[in-house]
């Protein structure tokens, strides 16, 4: 029986909580007053990320992969698995690791839950569903999926860790779930994450033309971190196995979000066209209604107010690296 059910007080271990989602989630967790076990291998993570998990209260940091993972807590109340390189710059430089972690880490995982009792939320994707050729993607919809592609290694991974979830439910009767996360976005990602919102961040705060590949009129649905957060957290206290999608329901195309950001960064350098990404989904926008449902969840943080927050953020950045080089500048030319 799963101890789940309700925040607080819980022992909780979250895979790969050194990553951009997983630091806001151990960082929501540590606040409500649950004990946290981060498990991370720091390959794909950000230069703070150890500096942040250790700043926070009740939460341990355990190095080391899902794939071949170090000892772990024997009583686990929930275990969130979020480990896998979610970058496409990240999982295209390591396919096969991709895959591992999809496949043997996430089995690993399971076999923890399962032995402990734990309440299992499996970190999904919205590429599962491919190139839609239905819209907007319900979880009934199983998706449009080339399994020898360039981006094969996380689809499938994906899929396959959805399969061995539903699999230990069946067999095993864990207690498991699975959120399919759309793009999400906000404070905490890296600049070289090779995703869209900080490319476009960062060339705008350059007043370097944003780089957009193809003709920008592609459409993504993007959810800030924190309605990200709240949905995962919302599935993980409820007694639900999913799928069930977790994203913002406004599509927007690529071109439009590149105008928002140039306009709250101030530049006017325009857009600057690349080639098409291969196997790049013409339209990517979740139907939530199962989540408004089940979970009484819906993002609330607009497209402009995230954006915002985010260009604050990243320009707040900026400005802390230029004091530390004039520091360490002064500090050479005084030595």
């Amino acid at each position: 029986m799963s101890r789940a059910g309700g925040p607080g007080r819980r022992r909780v271990v979250v895979t790969g909580g050194a990553g951009f989602l997983g630091l806001h989630l151990c960082t929501r967790l540590s606040r409500r007053g649950d004990s946290v076990v981060c498990v991370d291998d720091f390959s794909t993570s950000a230069p703070w990320a150890r500096s942040t998990l250790d700043a926070l209260e009740r939460v341990t940091v355990v190095d080391g992969s899902v794939t071949d993972p170090p000892p772990l807590p024997r009583r686990v109340d929930l275990l969130i698995h979020l480990a896998c390189p979610a970058s496409p710059r990240d999982y295209r430089n390591d396919p096969v690791g991709t895959l591992a972690t999809g496949g043997l880490g996430t089995l690993e995982m399971l076999d923890r839950a399962a032995a402990s009792g734990a309440r299992f939320v499996l970190a999904s994707t919205s590429e599962v569903y491919g190139d839609p050729q239905v819209h907007p993607q319900a979880e009934s919809y199983r998706g449009n999926v080339d399994p020898v592609g360039p981006r094969s290694m996380y689809d499938e991974a994906k899929r396959f860790a959805e399969a061995l979830a539903s699999a230990f439910r069946r067999q095993y009767d864990t207690d498991t779930a699975i959120v399919r996360i759309f793009n999400s976005y906000g404070p905490g990602m890296r600049a070289d994450d090779g995703r869209m919102v900080p490319a476009f961040v960062c060339a705008a705060l350059d007043r370097r033309p944003i780089p957009v590949a193809g003709t920008g009129r592609q459409t993504r649905s993007l959810c800030f971190v924190d309605d990200t957060v709240t949905g995962i957290l919302a599935m993980a206290d409820s007694r639900h196995p999913g799928p069930v999608n977790i994203g913002s329901d406004h599509e927007t195309s690529v071109l439009d979000v590149a105008a928002v950001v140039n306009r709250i960064a101030r530049s006017d350098a325009g857009v600057r066209f690349l080639p098409a990404a291969p196997d790049d989904p013409r339209r990517r926008c979740p139907d939530v209604e199962r989540a408004r449902r089940l979970l009484d969840w819906a993002p609330r943080v607009t497209l402009e107010d995230g954006l915002r927050r985010t260009v604050d953020w990243f320009a707040g950045m900026a400005r802390t690296e230029k004091v530390a080089d004039a520091s360490a500048t002064t500090r050479g030319g005084t030595s």
